[in-house]
């Protein structure tokens, strides 16, 4: 009988160890980014009119208008960086039937530190036309703004920090974006042909994405009707399902009981 019951039990959404890092992840992140600033002024930033009220004339001003509304959400609306396009991707389509293969693509986004202090944040100008790639671009780039300045790496080392940058765009308040862009599945027509690609946004997977958003929602205590509104349909059982397992757990516990360190400012 305990073998049948084994046999039906759900299986996690995550390994031991994806689920461990996640932890780990925001145990630092709540450790030298949290405190009460964390629980009491962080929003769940949603694809909504009401998060993202302005109207522009061009899409070069929709980029800023964009980043400085996530700097704004992600308490970072002080700190000094410079936002440049970068230079646009070749299209592969060349003809009414010609397609080019493995054509080079950059980043969506990059962050860099210049001499003098000076920030450079970039965005690739194909994503202009998808605000939500757009938003959840700008969030991991200045999720490495943020963590950039923690006194020691992520877990695992700085060789973990894209990962962790994923989960710190999350805990800013930006889940919603970050799970409904990691994997895109689109079709482009022409006259004579058609066809699919599929494209990834960050480095977590949807289902480490969706569990990252879970736990932020349990541990800010929000409702969770406005997420599952918000999500594409095809998160929305295993949202359910994370926040489900986190609750049998004693994850949000562990990390409500996290001690923050304050750290001195160095942003002007």
């Amino acid at each position: 009988m305990r073998a049948i019951l084994k046999l039906f039990r759900k299986k996690p959404l995550l390994s031991d160890e994806d689920i461990f890092f996640q932890v780990e992840t925001y145990k630092w992140l709540l450790k030298y980014f949290g405190g009460k600033e964390f629980y009491e002024d962080t929003q769940l930033v949603l694809p909504t009119r009401t998060y993202f009220p302005s109207k522009v004339n061009d899409v070069q001003e929709a980029a800023t208008v964009t980043f400085e509304t996530v700097k704004k959400y992600a308490g970072l609306e002080d700190w000094p960086c410079k936002l440049m396009a970068q230079e646009e991707d070749i299209d592969p389509v060349v003809g009414e039937t010609l397609v080019v293969q493995n054509t080079p693509g950059s980043a969506l986004g990059s962050f860099q530190y210049k001499a003098q202090d000076e920030v450079i944040i970039t965005y690739n100008p194909e994503i202009l036309t998808n605000p939500t790639q757009l938003v959840a671009t700008f969030a991991h780039e200045l999720g490495h703004y943020l963590t950039g300045t923690a006194p020691e790496p992520p877990p695992g080392g700085w060789e973990n920090w894209e990962f962790a940058t994923d989960i710190a765009a999350t805990f800013l308040g930006f889940g919603v974006f970050m799970a409904n862009t990691a994997f895109i599945f689109s079709q482009h027509t022409g006259v004579l042909s058609q066809g699919w690609k599929t494209s990834h946004g960050g480095y977590l997977s949807e289902l480490e994405h969706i569990y990252a958003l879970a736990i932020f929602v349990l541990l800010k205590d929000l409702p969770t009707e406005e997420v599952l509104s918000c999500l594409k349909s095809s998160l929305r059982k295993s949202f359910k399902a994370a926040t489900k397992e986190i609750r049998k757990t004693n994850t949000i516990d562990q990390l409500r009981s996290v001690v923050f360190v304050e750290q001195p400012s160095s942003q002007s």
